[in-house]
């Protein structure tokens, strides 16, 4: 939107330079209607530097180096090759003319085309000693969506040192969290407070910097649109719990991580045989049936164990069950584990 403002600003005051020119120098336009001609002129001007750069817009600051380093080798050689008195022999002056143009064009490609397909080894090679290389690495933006900065474990991953970046909070999702925790709602003000807790938990924490970016999309229609449009233009990496939001930022190519995708990822692997030790929580549905959890709060149910409800077991894993809501695990009790002191 911002670009688009400029490129009309630029439109009219290439209009305007064009009237001017115009009215000072009236013979460059002709002297009949020379106002309007001017105007004419110079908003045709600028229209064509604007068409000229939309058929840009995919040409990066690398490409032109790349291009115009190419376009002189190419423009040398070909002056190299008229300087060597191979066309001496050539009398007509027009033809000379052609012969020289059709050098320095042929050559001047050349020299583009080579370069556009070249890396930077290739120019190490041409040019010893220099390395065209970035001087500092890109910076690795995390943008946070308000379901991750609600949930916290973005905050244990950062404290743990398992991601590294720039965090980057958007300034449409603070305001999401700050009308959550001012609900009437008991359960989303407590949400949203714990949202801007963990905010402030990762504005403390010295390994990571957070930064609040004012970028805002008004003509997008929800707060999950602009994530996914300034993930994209940022280049950054979205970090959500929302299963539809990640979904979508898949098919439109925008890195993204659930974090639990992450959680079920990280999960240890109970195998059949294994021995554990655990407290029994409840009674099972089946008659003499125990139930634990195992820390990350997978159910055991425990045969015989409806008689240590309360206590700490020792339980060896028979077989698994894969549901839709996660794994169960089926367990046979062996001893009481002994008691803490």
């Amino acid at each position: 939107m911002a670009l688009w403002v400029i490129r009309i600003l630029f439109l009219a005051l290439c209009t305007m330079a064009g009237y001017a020119i115009s009215q000072v120098r009236p013979e460059f336009v002709g002297l009949r209607h020379a106002g309007l001609v001017g105007v004419a002129i110079g908003f045709g001007f600028g229209w064509l530097l604007i068409a000229l750069d939309e058929m840009l817009k995919g040409f990066s600051l690398r490409a032109f180096s790349a291009t115009t380093f190419g376009l002189l080798l190419g423009m040398g050689v070909a002056m190299l090759i008229d300087r060597s008195g191979l066309f001496e022999t050539v009398e007509e002056q027009p033809t000379r003319w052609l012969i020289r143009l059709g050098l320095f064009l042929g050559f001047g490609y050349i020299g583009m085309v080579l370069a556009m397909r070249s890396n930077k080894e290739d120019f190490s090679l041409i040019i010893p000693y220099v390395r065209f290389a970035p001087r500092t690495r890109p910076d690795n933006l995390l943008l946070l969506d308000t379901s991750v900065i609600i949930d916290g474990r973005i905050a244990d991953l950062v404290e743990a040192n398992f991601l590294e970046g720039i965090v980057v909070v958007p300034r449409f999702v603070l305001r999401e969290l700050q009308q959550i925790a001012d609900s009437s709602d008991p359960v989303k003000r407590a949400r949203g407070r714990r949202g801007l807790e963990m905010l402030n938990r990762l504005r403390r924490n010295p390994r990571n910097e957070v930064k609040i970016h004012d970028g805002d999309f008004p003509e997008e229609p929800g707060v999950d649109a602009k994530l996914l449009r300034l993930a994209r233009n940022l280049g950054a990496k979205l970090f959500t719990n929302d299963y539809n939001l990640a979904r979508v930022a898949e098919l439109q190519n925008i890195p993204c991580v659930n974090i639990n995708d992450l959680a079920r990822a990280l999960k240890p692997v109970v195998l059949p045989g294994e021995v554990l030790t655990l407290r029994v929580a409840r009674e099972g549905r089946e008659k003499g049936q125990g139930v634990g959890y195992l820390p990350d709060g997978t159910m055991v149910v425990i045969n015989h164990a409806q008689p240590y409800v309360g206590q700490q077991v020792e339980v060896q894993v028979q077989s698994l069950l894969q549901s839709a809501t996660g794994t169960m695990v089926f367990a046979d009790l062996r001893a009481p584990a002994p008691a803490s002191t």
